[in-house]
């Protein structure tokens, strides 16, 4: 198993692993390869923490990383990150190494200078590579009340104490405009679709949409 920089002979390759990885999974079908296809060229997408990982010459795991910001209560904005999606083809999904894939990526991005994360995900999983409950930390979520206590959205100090040394007690986070491209733009979005092989979409339980 290796771990390397995407390279762009790769793109359409990992958006159809990200596809598979996450067809029906939160809504009927997807759009989490949309979001990484258009996010190569937005200025907050982090080139250096683009990772695929390999196993026999097949890639079959991709992670991506972006600038976010937290908004201070006196509307001051300070840098953060984010992170997502993550993907693992579903032929190796519950082997480990969605875990190995996130952790070399939070090394490296700690070795970067990447000081805190704020993403959505089940608790279950990535309490497993250091994340908890965002409140803790007193940064709120911005789709929710300010003192709820919001099960999926979680974060993690990479570098201890950044939080303080940047002036942070509490701040709201929203998901960096990027995330939201298949919505903003639905018929550039079926367009881009309209090129995979087609795929039933299903309604499951536990979909968030």
């Amino acid at each position: 198993m290796t771990i390397r920089l995407e390279q762009p002979g790769d793109y359409r390759e990992v958006e159809n692993l990200t596809r598979e990885a996450f067809w029906n999974v939160y809504r009927p079908g997807c759009t989490e390869h949309y979001v990484l296809n258009q996010y190569r060229s937005n200025p907050n997408f982090v080139h250096e923490l683009d990772l695929v990982m390999e196993e026999d010459d097949r890639i079959m795991g991709h992670i991506m990383f972006s600038k976010a910001e937290l908004v201070l209560d006196d509307g001051t904005r300070r840098s953060s990150w984010t992170f997502g999606p993550i993907s693992i083809h579903p032929d190796y999904k519950r082997k480990g190494y969605g875990l190995k894939l996130l952790n070399y990526a939070l090394e490296k991005a700690r070795a970067m200078g990447i000081g805190f994360l704020c993403m959505e995900g089940n608790i279950g999983f990535y309490r497993h590579a250091g994340f908890d409950l965002a409140s803790k930390k007193g940064i709120h979520y911005h789709a929710e009340p300010r003192d709820a206590e919001v099960p999926y959205f979680l974060a993690q100090e990479l570098i201890p104490g950044w939080l303080k040394n940047n002036g942070i007690i509490e701040a709201t986070y929203c998901p960096p405009r990027g995330y939201f491209v298949a919505d903003e733009n639905a018929e550039a979005f079926e367009a881009y679709e309209a090129t995979f092989p087609e795929k039933v979409k299903l309604r499951l339980p536990g979909q968030l949409v």
